[in-house]
């Protein structure tokens, strides 16, 4: 089989209908708009949600719940597997930068216990997991809340 040899199967792709081709079509005239009003015209368009001036659905219903998005804490993560991989005895937010862990060393990074360290370390981040922070102390390491 080639390419060019590839066709739809009989009856996925249908013609589409020829508007305003003469009364014989079916759809010639008016074509299909109808007789009078703001959608027989041309420039006419709807918005999705529009319901005819009945008081849309989005107004109808009550909002609900609270954002906090304005003092949300986002954190980057790093978890001590990447943390194992590098060849630093200290890290910070610089050094995780420079290894393409985190996007920027000014926002705040949280480490996390996925993985074992075999390694002293000393870590500065702006918060640590429970268990990141006992894995870290258990090898002889470091732990520094920026």
């Amino acid at each position: 089989m080639k390419l060019g040899e590839i066709k739809p199967t009989i009856g996925a792709v249908k013609n589409t209908k020829r508007r305003g081709r003469g009364p014989g079509t079916g759809l010639g005239r008016t074509g299909g708009r109808g007789e009078k009003g703001y959608h027989s015209r041309s420039g006419s368009k709807s918005l999705a949600w529009f319901e005819g001036g009945q008081m849309q659905l989005q107004r109808r219903l009550p909002k609900r719940g609270f954002s906090n998005h304005m003092f949300k804490k986002t954190f980057q993560v790093v978890n001590l597997t990447a943390i194992e991989k590098l060849k630093d005895k200290d890290i910070d937010g610089q050094v995780l930068k420079d290894n393409g862990l985190v996007r920027s060393a000014l926002q705040p990074i949280k480490i996390l216990a996925n993985g074992e360290l075999s390694r002293k370390v000393n870590i500065i981040a702006s918060t640590f997991s429970a268990t990141a922070k006992e894995k870290i102390e258990k090898v002889g390491g470091s732990v520094t809340v920026q």
